[in-house]
Formats: C-alpha cells, structure tokens, sequence
C-alpha cells in the first residue's frame, strides 16, 4: 500500500441519515440533500458524488500529464462518468466508466495522454484493482 508522505489537503464533510439525508462540509462551501439512486428525493446520491470527483480530478491529472509531455492541452476538454451500483458475489459493488473528449487532439496523442492521466490521478489509484474500470477516448 502506499502511504501518503505530505497532506495537501484533508476534505471534511459531516452526514446524517445516509442515502435518505444530508451533507455538509467543514468550511459551509458543500450543503447537500442524499437520496438513494434512482428514487424520486430531492437529492443527489453518492454514486452521482463520486462521478462528478472522478471526472474532475480526471481532467487535472490530464492536465498534469500535458505538461508533462509538452503538449497543449486542447479547450473543451470534458470527462462523462458512469457510477454503477449493483451486487456480486461480495454484496454491493461499484463499477466506472469514464469517456474521455479531447477535441483537436489526434487520436495516438489522445490516448497517451488518457494513460498517463490514469497513472497519475488518485481516483484511478484508488480504484485499481479494486472495481471494474474503463476509460475510453470518445
């Protein structure tokens, strides 16, 4: 396992009632209402919060990846993620899948650059191994 050697930064978040409640965060900048996966709550739900920091972290980590390999990284960038939620052999389990758009970029260059981001972001590292993941070029 790897260990972090320096903290830059910790996410507080405090939650009540679980996938029928709410969550806010240390500093008052997150105050959300949780409802369960496709009920009709006025919420959103953890598979929705997980996908949107996925793709978030995704697109920095393409970022960081850019740099690192001197190339321009292209306007209109975007990551859509899938959060699955289902059972197994092992209870509830998650599976992603995250589409990648790089517009202008050629297709060779495209894909290098996804790879590297995915060795690089802390969402990847997190779940490999661990859940069925695909990252794609859209």
């Amino acid at each position: 396992m790897n260990k972090i050697e320096k903290v830059l930064y910790t996410g507080k978040t405090h939650t009540t009632g679980g996938r029928d409640g709410a969550a806010q965060s240390d500093d008052g900048r997150l105050d959300i209402k949780l409802s369960p996966p496709g009920s009709h709550g006025a919420g959103t739900n953890p598979e929705q919060l997980f996908a949107a920091g996925w793709s978030a972290c995704f697109i920095g980590a393409m970022g960081r990846a850019a740099k690192d390999k001197n190339l321009p990284l292209p306007a209109g960038i975007a990551v859509d993620a899938e959060v699955d939620l289902g059972t197994g052999n092992d209870g509830f389990l998650l599976q992603a899948r995250l589409k990648v758009t790089l517009p202008g970029l050629p297709g060779d260059a495209a894909q290098d650059l996804i790879d590297a981001a995915h060795q690089i972001c802390p969402y990847s590292k997190m779940t490999r191994g661990n859940i069925e993941v695909r990252v794609t070029l859209a």
